[in-house]
């Protein structure tokens, strides 16, 4: 697709192989599923080639971001501030089907309210300022297109402070598996977002107590 120098693209990590549906957040051994791989390839294809993609990490995320710098002969640049959502860590290596059991009350606060979790070990105001300030001092220090690629979270969140729009909306319009939110940078006022795609989804959604999409 065609991009000004000065586009950022916001790419989610594709679909991970998951069988036993667990809260995979920071734990190692979770890569890419097959249909992960299709989608990073497809994403790559329609993103700009000769970018600088800087990665989460996480191996899924680590993953995506080597096929769409492979495709496009792309340079990557790690960088830990666009890792995964802390309060993840909190629930990591269990079902999604059995958390309300296991924390009591957490996945319903996450999903009406997530602005609101004192039982979170990182708050979403600063989960949304770590990976809003990692895209803007990439974005002042390198020329041309920039690719970030993370999780859904964080990306949800940066998309949401850089437009200048309330966290409270973090579960609505959430980027889908290799989806990309593509934005435009502005000096003194909020960012532009340009466009929201993704490729076709396969895997089942995780449970979810009210409407909005989880993980």
């Amino acid at each position: 697709m065609t991009a000004g120098a000065c586009t950022v693209f916001l790419v989610r990590h594709g679909e991970v192989r998951n069988p036993d549906r667990l809260v995979y957040a920071d734990l190692p051994g979770f890569s890419l599923s097959p249909a992960g791989r299709r989608q990073a390839e497809y994403t790559a294809r329609r993103l700009p080639p000769d970018t600088t993609v800087v990665t989460s990490p996480l191996e899924r995320a680590f993953e995506t971001a080597a096929i769409v710098a492979s495709v496009g002969a792309g340079r990557i640049v790690v960088d830990a501030e666009l890792t995964e959502w802390r309060l993840a860590s909190r629930w990591a290596g269990h079902p999604w089907d059995t958390l309300d059991e296991t924390f009591p009350g957490e996945l319903g606060a996450y999903l009406e309210h997530p602005r609101d979790l004192p039982f979170a070990p990182e708050s979403l105001d600063d989960l949304a300022g770590r990976v809003a300030a990692a895209v803007r001092r990439h974005r002042a220090a390198i020329g041309g297109p920039l690719v970030f690629v993370s999780h859904q979270d964080p990306i949800q969140a940066a998309r949401l402070r850089l437009i200048g729009r309330p966290l409270e909306a973090l579960n609505i319009d959430k980027p889908l598996h290799a989806g990309v939110v593509e934005l435009l940078p502005r000096d003194a006022t909020p960012w532009t977002e340009l466009a929201v795609w993704a490729p076709a989804q396969t895997e089942v959604a995780p449970p979810k107590a009210s409407p909005p999409t989880v993980q």
